[in-house]
């Protein structure tokens, strides 16, 4: 055993520290060598394993965005160079854990298979119970001491070769010699945040107008007080936050939803609502409804790997038309996300859309067809005036291909040609056979069952065509092939502005309901079976690691990099970080009961109406105006080392500590936006340039120098999040002396 032991303190309790002790827990039981470590563990809330946003005693309201089957919180097979595993009773799966549950109590909140969406709750209570069974491994262990302490960290203090860990309750310092920083989410102080510091101002000095700057927790920060009867209640913020702030202020009340006699889901208030609660962004949009996960089937063999979309093509561009520049002191050729990027998921977008519309082997055409100009792209991509010329340069292929294929298919649908005639393929082959892309395309529209039964009538073009028509989608699709059109503009903006606006407040809310229910269905066919969904899924979702490759460590251009993160982060998040089926569900009856208004619309804005000392809404493309007494910012807050509520953070600027990433311009301001300057190895850049090992920082500091860094564990997906730990826990902990007397090399993974 080492003769001093190692004193490790970790700040925040949440579900990373959680995967941080099942890493420990497995490598310390599984030494030959006895390892001495004290182990001190910081959480504000108290609440070890889930954290405060994932609190078992939170509201029963809010869903885990996420399903239950793609849910872990340990290492597993899949993880390369994990090290040890625990057994699996030891380590199991969300799904796992629910179904050992449901055993035990037979409560149904935890009957579940992995394509349920689990409340947040339940989320919490299983991290709470996994937490304390790798604490009970790493307490078992000799050597090994792990305090547990609710207190705040407002501070880390240099003394010597460790960092002394000050709390907010004056507790004697505890002294580490290596700081794991896991504060997870946090807010920015309103009276700093330039989105917020007039609205605070403002009702600092009405009293009639209340500021809820940040919506977490639900329970304290929505006081009935200022959000119950008599009120009308502004949300700021239509995404997940906002759409659990939505259920917490209705059904957390005590209101509930029924199926009336047409299935439809209908709201029945209680009484404890607000009067109105007032919903708008920017967009007008909520995050669309997340599609039924068919890839849980095979989560390896049907998660898609694109041919277009790829690391390679990406480091062709830096090589190409990459702009040098240096980062960190070492050489960078930056992208321009939009120019080199983009037009690359546009094309995914397209060939994963027909390919689903139309068959593999329209997909396998089309990849063919679309190549020459993909090359070329990759040779030049600057060639092109902007995004918009280039993104239509690379799906013309893919898009000429479905509109002849598509023409071939309606006269064959319209019974104007027997499906036999194009059993060659047509245009020399060109085109796959048109028999099975009717096939496809009946089973996209109707569903497998409907299409066998119409093609049943094939032989007779004129009774085929008549069954066709009579034939209705479930799924609202158009019945026409030449109708499927890929759009990225349709596909991010369904709802839009007509030219003057809408004629009323009513006419907007109409519209916006339609769109829901097709939203809806879509999502319920799935993301393998539905167009629409499986190209944003796979394009946006299962791709996400070459968006990172081209982001990560200053990969763009500082104005590109403003820009990704300002307007293509939502566009990701809405595409496909949504709200469950069940969830969009009761977000359609809230609206239709009217207990929830939409009707201000997209561009909405939010004023300090000084007259009647309360929030004003208005809608420039309905003409809605509304007056709300409180208002609740329920947009995520990205990460700001400067402004954030905890103090650990600012203190830590102010001693050198840590400095904030920028990514240096090249003719053009720097984009500095708020994360710290972390290297590979999450260790913070001091003030001076000098890194600093002995502290790392996982998750929202992270965010800016590196991209999308928050998420929960998955289970047999290589995850990051387990690498990172891993790199974290080989810097300190000591080698062993195997059998033989050789010293066993402990391999670092990349991070």
């Amino acid at each position: 055993m080492n003769a001093a032991p190692i004193h490790l303190a970790i700040v925040g309790g949440g579900p990373t520290c959680t995967y941080v002790l099942e890493r420990l827990a497995a490598l310390v039981r599984d030494r030959r060598d006895a390892v001495a470590l004290e182990i001190v563990i910081y959480d504000l809330s108290g609440e070890f394993g889930p954290g405060q946003v994932h609190s078992p005693d939170q509201t029963r309201t809010s869903y885990l965005n996420r399903v239950v089957g793609q849910v872990a919180f340990a290492a597993d097979e899949s993880v390369v160079d994990a090290g040890p595993l625990l057994s699996a009773s030891e380590r199991p799966t969300l799904l796992d854990w629910c179904r050992r549950k449901f055993e035990e109590t037979g409560d149904p909140v935890y009957d579940m298979v992995a394509e349920d969406w689990p409340k947040r709750f339940v989320h919490g209570e299983a991290l709470r119970d996994q937490f304390r069974g790798y604490v009970e491994i790493l307490r078992a262990a000799e050597g090994v001491e792990v305090t547990l302490r609710q207190a705040e960290v407002v501070d880390l203090e240099e003394r010597g070769d460790r960092f002394a860990v000050l709390t907010a309750d004056g507790a004697p310092a505890y002294e580490a010699d290596y700081v794991l920083m896991l504060t997870g989410h946090s807010s920015n102080r309103p009276e700093l945040d330039p989105r917020q510091a007039h609205l605070a101002r403002f009702a600092d000095a009405h009293a009639g107008a209340h500021l809820i700057p940040s919506a977490y927790p639900l329970e304290r920060s929505l006081d009935p007080a200022h959000t119950g009867p008599g009120t009308t209640v502004a949300c700021l913020g239509m995404g997940l936050t906002g759409i659990d702030v939505l259920l917490y202020l209705t059904e957390g009340r005590g209101g509930s939803f029924e199926r009336d006699a047409d299935g439809e889901l209908v709201y029945r208030p209680c009484g404890a609502e607000p009067d109105s609660i007032v919903a708008f962004s920017r967009s007008g949009l909520f995050t669309f409804a997340r599609p039924y996960n068919e890839k849980e089937r095979d989560i390896a063999a049907l998660e898609y790997k694109g041919p277009f979309l790829t690391t390679a093509a990406v480091a062709g561009l830096r090589a190409t038309v990459g702009v040098p520049n240096v980062i960190g002191g070492a050489p960078k050729r930056q992208l321009d996300f939009e120019r080199h990027v983009f037009p690359l998921i546009l094309l995914e977008m397209a060939l994963i859309q027909y390919g689903v519309l139309y068959g593999t082997e329209f997909r396998r055409a089309a990849i063919r067809a679309a190549q020459p100009a993909y090359e070329k792209f990759l040779a030049d991509a600057d060639a092109f005036a902007d995004h918009h010329e280039a993104g239509a340069f690379l799906v013309a292929p893919v898009e000429d291909l479905a509109r002849d294929l598509a023409d071939r298919v309606d006269d064959v649908l319209a019974g104007r040609t027997a499906l036999a005639v194009y059993g060659d393929g047509g245009s020399a082959g060109v085109l796959p056979p048109v028999d099975r892309a009717v096939r496809s395309f009946l089973t996209v529209v109707y569903g497998a069952e409907r299409a066998g039964a119409l093609l049943a009538e094939a032989g007779d073009p004129h009774a085929f065509a008549a069954a066709v028509a009579a034939a209705e989608s479930p799924w609202r699709h158009a019945t026409r092939a030449a109708d499927h059109r890929f759009s990225w503009e349709r596909t991010i903006n369904p709802v839009p502005v007509p030219e003057g606006g809408y004629a009323s407040p009513e006419e907007y809310v109409e519209t916006f309901l339609d769109f829901l229910d097709r939203d809806i269905r879509w999502a319920a066919q799935g993301n393998l079976s539905n167009p629409a969904k499986a190209a944003a899924d796979a394009a946006w979702r299962d791709m996400r690691g070459v968006v990172i490759e081209a982001v990560d460590f200053g990969g763009l251009l500082a104005s590109s990099h403003r820009t990704f993160l300002n307007v293509y982060t939502p566009h990701h998040n809405r595409l496909c970080q949504g709200a469950s089926v069940e969830a969009m569900e009761k977000v359609t009856a809230l609206i239709k009961s009217g207990r929830v208004d939409i009707s201000v619309g997209p561009g909405a804005r939010v004023e300090c109406d000084e007259e009647r000392g309360l929030f004003r809404v208005s809608g420039p493309a309905t003409g809605a105006e509304r007056y709300a007494d409180a208002l609740v910012d329920a947009r995520v807050h990205g990460f700001d080392a400067e402004r954030d509520v905890m103090p650990v953070y600012p203190n830590l600027l102010r001693r050198g500590i840590v400095r904030k990433w920028a990514n240096p311009g090249l003719g053009e301001a720097d984009f500095v936006p708020g994360g710290l300057d972390l290297t590979p190895e999450f260790h913070p850049v001091r003030a001076d340039g000098r890194v600093e090992s002995r502290i790392t920082f996982l998750g929202p500091p992270s965010e800016g120098v590196m991209y999308h860094q928050i998420g929960a564990l998955r289970p047999n997906k290589d995850h990051h999040v387990i690498r990172d730990i891993l790199c974290w826990i080989h810097a300190f902990m000591p080698q062993e002396s195997p059998a033989g007397g050789k010293t066993k090399e402990l391999e670092r993974n990349p991070s």
